[in-house]
Formats: C-alpha cells, sequence, structure tokens
C-alpha cells in the first residue's frame, strides 16, 4: 500500500472529498488538517486528501465526475 495525494483542498472541502470517496467504499486520509489551527493558519494551508494507489484512477474519476 502506497499513498497518492489525489488532491489539496481547504479544510472542509478535504474532509467532504474524504466522505465522498469512503461512500463508494475508497479509504481515504486527511493529511495537515490540523497544522496551525492555534494560530489560525490553518485556513490558508491546503489539506491533503491521500488514497492507496490502487484506488487512484477510480478516486479521481469520483472527483471529476463532481466537479
Amino acid at each position: 500500500m502506497a499513498l497518492v495525494e489525489i488532491g489539496r483542498f481547504d479544510r472542509q472541502e478535504a474532509f467532504i472529498v474524504q466522505g465522498r470517496l469512503e461512500d463508494e467504499d475508497i479509504p481515504s486520509f486527511v493529511f495537515d488538517a490540523g497544522t496551525s489551527i492555534a494560530d489560525g493558519s490553518y485556513l490558508l494551508i491546503p489539506v491533503r486528501v491521500m488514497v492507496d494507489d490502487e484506488d487512484v484512477e477510480r478516486a479521481r474519476a469520483i472527483l471529476d465526475a463532481a466537479a
């Protein structure tokens, strides 16, 4: 299992993307969501959504269809 970044989003959108992927039985991980939350700069830092390399194509197709 190797994790691959499928996109960078604002914090709220990243969790929406994660929920959408999990609805399709694609496990996903949100990285950097808690970065600098204490000083408020988390709003400026993009949050990465990662999936297993075997799920990349399906995950990107789901995101493309939603766009």
